[in-house]
């Protein structure tokens, strides 16, 4: 069975120390077990997810040098 991990924020405020330290572990675990790392957004509280947040969560972990495998998935496709 192939190694998953996954980094699963909610876009109501912006990434911090840390969510920063989970997202590098997983991602790192991931790469060294030859597995398969993806972001999830857990958009379904509508009252405070903010699409700014969500750009924001992207572009600092892009700047962290993290990558993931695919599309970002949203938790709101899957209600």
């Amino acid at each position: 069975m192939p190694f998953v991990t996954r980094f699963a924020p909610s876009p109501t405020g912006y990434l911090h120390r840390g969510h920063a330290y989970s997202a590098l572990a997983a991602h790192t675990a991931a790469r060294e077990a030859g597995g398969r790392f993806l972001l999830r957004i857990e958009d379904i509280d509508a009252t405070r997810s903010r699409p700014e947040y969500e750009t924001a969560i992207l572009e600092d972990l892009a700047w962290l040098g993290l990558s993931w495998e695919g599309p970002v998935r949203r938790q709101s496709e899957h209600l």
